[in-house]
């Protein structure tokens, strides 16, 4: 018995071909072909915009196989019979990566040493440095994982976050007592009702003077307008590549507002992109095939 398969590009036919009981199709959306009669399983684009019309032409779909860690945009949306999985393991390492590049460029000052490059300017001073700052790590899935794995070579004390406390990991109940003795508070989490707002004016508040808050997660885990109140004042930092609303209008305060770092959504968006997420993929499918559950199925809200 052979799956037929709908993927969005040429990366998934080859990322597939080599898979036993399994047909790999492109598909174009607003154009699919025949083979979607028969596909059992649907790897949507990156940006997926009609999800309606691109599910109710697969008519025996049992699978939306996702190229993104975050699912929020799909939990609730598709029939009762047809699975969804994730694409996490994917992008934890890039994602990670950004963090620490975005904290680097802060706690070294590398955008004053370009500023001064470019008025021609030798002004030396001493920077702070990445090293032994406490970093609070909420989230221990991949993605906060990965980050503490790379925070631990630059020698920064990692405090990690999940929604229970086990050994070695804090539970998000301690919160309040962990936010205030910690420099660095990075947001790993996946988008839920429960992280929704998250970061919110008493727990912004809860952050030391001079701390910074890193959303590398989505950018309603954030209370954007608290946030906004606090870099005004001063008082924290932020680095954030994901926001709310997204795209950052035109005049939105984020803009202007000053000890911020924003890049567009970017922190996955690296080379490598797609054969990471293929790998991924190709397990999961590997494992549907097999009649086995996707080992990244979403349940609940995940």
């Amino acid at each position: 018995m052979t799956i037929t398969v709908l993927v969005p590009d040429e990366h998934g036919v080859a990322a597939l071909a080599g898979i036993d009981g399994v047909r790999a199709v492109r598909y174009e959306p607003g154009a699919l072909p025949d083979e979607a009669a028969e596909a059992e399983v649907l790897v949507p684009g990156f940006l997926t915009a009609d999800k309606g019309s691109l599910v109710a032409g697969v008519p025996k779909l049992r699978l939306v196989q996702l190229l993104t860690a975050g699912a929020e945009a799909w939990v609730g949306t598709l029939p009762e019979h047809v699975m969804l999985s994730t694409c996490s393991g994917a992008h934890g390492g890039s994602t990670a990566e950004w963090v620490v590049a975005a904290l680097l460029t802060m706690f070294r000052t590398m955008r004053e040493f370009e500023d001064d490059r470019r008025t021609q300017t030798w002004q030396m001073q001493q920077t702070e440095t990445l090293q032994g700052k406490r970093v609070l790590v909420i989230g221990s899935g991949d993605l906060g994982k990965q980050l503490k794995r790379r925070l631990d070579a630059f020698d920064a004390e990692v405090t990690m976050v999940a929604n229970t406390a086990r050994e070695g990991v804090r539970g998000v109940d301690e919160l309040p007592e962990l936010l205030p003795h910690h420099d660095v508070v990075a947001l790993m989490v996946p988008m839920t009702p429960k992280t929704r707002h998250l970061a919110n004016a008493d727990f912004l508040s809860r952050m030391p003077d001079g701390a910074v808050l890193v959303n590398a997660a989505r950018g309603p885990v954030v209370d954007t307008d608290a946030l906004v109140r606090e870099l005004s004042a001063g008082r924290i930092r932020a680095a954030l590549d994901v926001t709310d609303p997204e795209p950052l209008p035109p005049g939105h305060p984020l803009w202007t507002a000053p000890g911020l770092l924003l890049t567009p959504h970017v922190a996955g968006s690296c080379t490598g992109v797609h054969a990471r997420a293929y790998r991924v993929i190709a397990e999961q499918i590997a494992q549907f095939a097999r009649g086995e559950e996707p080992s990244n199925l979403v349940r609940g809200d995940y």
